[in-house]
Parts: structure tokens; sequence; C-alpha cells
């Protein structure tokens, strides 16, 4: 049989591709690896899916894409962020809107998501294939189809086939990055690729007795060789391993270029609002407010519980001590300790626990007008194939949609 389109991969922008080709009348076959669908998607946002971010302005948006986005522009003008919302939106998902623009599905769950996206392919009728996997990809100039060979020995020819396997984070949901490999043999440069967007872990034995602890609204600024490297500011979640969250999934790829040169740390700044003598003026206003209160718990008033008790040992100040007994010596000691709070990078976790990978094909050699290959005619590649770094917060499934829409509209 030939088929018109064949997608390889079935993760968010591989379904979108297909359903978008399939609602074009195209007859089109979805190669999925794993048993089942959505195994990577499912995992998005802690399971709730952060399904892009509220940025519909292309300009705005695309800029955190950074160097990419002069490829990426011609793709959003096709599928933005509005259009985003409209297909899910329109097919029964309300949506709501959390911190820094971050869209989630109002069920809290990616469940709801994928079953939008399993419906599309109904719709199209496109068929679906599981727990097949791809050996490799061949195209001749004597020939206009694409040849795909599975493991078990099958040949599919196809007119057009789309690229959407992935990268090479969380490889236990398919994405094992052999469509590199794949690519190479047929003249594709590939930018070597590495996890992104990964948490961080850390040689502080006490960060990891206030696992679960979030903080919001802090800066965390980056140290090597006593000097200072970057700034960033957001929230931040303390875990078992070390830290995560938004804005330390943003600066694990610097982290993880410094860590090559040497040992990496971080300040923690809890007040990044408040300079010293400002945040010494709160703290005295608090302790005559609560002059007969135990320090910890004025302090409990300003940070979380299980912090404040590890804060304390680190200083070496007595948490039981009343306020209008505090030593000024020791009201010192807090004020420097919540200024910057010493963080000692032991590493980054591994593909297994990456939110994204970096690296891919290297964009000159795509046509984002369309999504295909400047290389192998008919051959479209799409979503974190891609040589495109991002930020946390819904600019990767974003990226998914678009690229997946413009390819499936195309092919």
């Amino acid at each position: 049989m030939l088929w018109d389109v064949v997608v390889i991969g079935a993760g968010p922008a591989g379904m979108m591709a297909a359903g978008r080709a399939g609602e074009r009348g195209k007859k089109v076959l979805l190669l999925e690896k794993n048993p089942t669908l959505g195994k990577k998607l499912l995992l998005t946002g802690g399971g709730r899916c952060n399904v892009t971010n509220n940025c519909p302005e292309t300009r705005t948006m695309l800029a955190r894409y950074k160097d990419s986005d002069k490829f990426l522009f011609s793709a959003f003008a096709q599928f933005n962020v509005k259009d985003t919302l409209d297909f899910f939106n329109k097919r029964g998902l309300a949506t709501k809107i959390e911190d820094e623009g971050r869209v989630f599905p109002v069920s809290d769950k990616a469940q709801s998501i994928l079953e939008v996206l399993v419906d599309y392919l109904k719709e199209g009728n496109v068929e679906l294939q599981s727990g097949q996997t791809v050996a490799g990809i061949f195209s001749s100039a004597a020939s206009a189809h694409i040849t795909i060979k599975l493991a078990d020995g099958q040949a599919l020819e196809t007119r057009a086939c789309i690229l959407a396997t992935g990268g090479n984070s969380h490889p236990e949901t398919g994405s094992t990055g052999e469509a590199f490999l794949w690519l190479r043999k047929l003249g594709h440069l590939i930018i070597d690729t590495d996890v992104a967007l990964v948490p961080i872990e850390l040689a502080d034995a006490w960060t990891k007795k206030i696992s679960g602890v979030t903080l919001d609204d802090v800066k965390l600024t980056t140290f090597q060789n006593n000097k200072k490297q970057k700034i960033y500011k957001g929230s931040l979640l303390f875990t078992h391993f070390g830290i995560s969250g938004p804005t330390v999934l943003n600066m694990s790829k610097e982290i993880g270029e410094l860590l090559k040169n040497g040992e990496v740390t971080i300040a923690l700044d809890l007040f990044p609002n408040f300079d010293h003598g400002a945040l010494k003026i709160k703290l005295q206003n608090l302790f005559v407010d609560d002059s007969n209160k135990k320090l910890a718990n004025t302090l409990a008033k300003l940070m979380p519980t299980a912090l404040v008790h590890e804060l304390l040992t680190l200083a070496k100040v007595n948490g039981d001590t009343p306020n209008h007994s505090v030593p000024s010596v020791d009201r010192k000691k807090l004020i420097t300790l919540f200024k910057e709070i010493p963080l000692h990078v032991k590493g980054l976790l591994g593909a297994d626990k990456a939110i994204a990978s970096s690296g891919g094909v290297e964009l000159e050699e795509i046509n984002f007008k369309t999504m295909q290959s400047r290389l192998i005619p008919n051959l479209y590649l799409v979503g974190d194939v891609l040589n495109i770094d991002r930020p946390s917060g819904g600019y990767s499934l974003q990226l998914c949609w678009t690229t997946g829409f413009v390819a499936g509209n195309s092919c």
C-alpha cells in the first residue's frame, strides 16, 4: 500500500501533524513505538500538561525561543498561541492561565489533552499502528517516495513522511534519539544533542530535608570561581535530590555549561525586593510586634516553617529565643543568610528527568513555511527533532502544536 503520509512518533507534534493531514483528506498512517499513545504527554506539567503560554503576540512569543525566532516566524504565522487555544477550546477543553502565563486544562489532567488529540485522529480517519519500531528511513533520487523500514522487516512506502520522534529526554517514553542516526545517514547536520530543562542536584544535605517546599518570587544567582555569572528570578521547588521548578529548569543548561569548567554555586535570595537595610527594618518591625514570641514562630510568617528550622541551624541561631532578646549579631547573620543562601551544585539529573533536550537538526536545513527538509523531498521534521532551545512554561508544547500543524497542513 502506498500511503499519502506516514507520521513516525505519536507525541504531541506527531498527533497534531497526523490529525491535520487526515483532516485534509490524506490517507495517513501514524506509527508509535509504545503500546499506547501519549506516554510522554501524560508526564508534562507534572501530569497536568502545560498546554502553551498565554503570549498571543507572536513576536513576543518568539523572543523566548532565542536565536530560533527568525526561523519560526513563518510557522507561527500559520499556527500560533491563539490558534492552539482555539483548537482545544472549540473541542470542549476548558483552559486556565496560571503564573507566568502558563496555560493548563481546567481539569488539571494531561489525559484531557490526550483525549482531544485522540478524537482528532479519529476525525481524520488516521490509522494507528502502536508497538511499531522503525529501523530506518530511506530516500533515493530515483523515487519520489520515501521508504520506511520497520524492525519486524516490513517496508512501508509513502509520498510524505513526518518525523516526530522527539529528542533524548525521558527515553523511557520512547524518545531515545535514533532518528538522529537516520537523519545523519540522509545527509542532515545534527547539532550535538544533550538534556535541557533538567532539575539540579545539590550537595547540601539540609535541602533534602525540606523536599516539597516551594518558594515563590526568589532570586537565584550563579557563581563560579567567586565570579557572578547570571541572575534568574521566579519560583523554586526543593526536592529529595536538590531543586526543581520552572526557574531552575530554565537555568539548567547554563549550569551544565559552567560545570564543564569547575564547581558552581547558587546564591538564593529569599527577599529580592528588599536590600539588606530594608529587610533589617522589616524584621525589626516584626520583632517589635511579636516581642514575646519565639524567633522561629515569627520567621514562619515570612517563609515555610520547615525552611525556618534549617536556616536557623545553618546560621547557628536559637529559634526558641524570644524576639525581644535576639542579639543584634544573630539578626545580622539571619539577614545575610536570607539574602544569600549558598546552594552547592552537585550536577544535573539525567535524560530520564529532563523536560526537553537540546540540539537536533540544523535549522538552516528546514523550510519553516512547510517544515519540509531542504535536503530530502517529502520529509518533514517537527518538534524536538529540531535544534531549538526554549524555556519551561508551555513553550515546548507550543513548538509541537505549531510545527506539527504546519507539517500536516503542507505535506
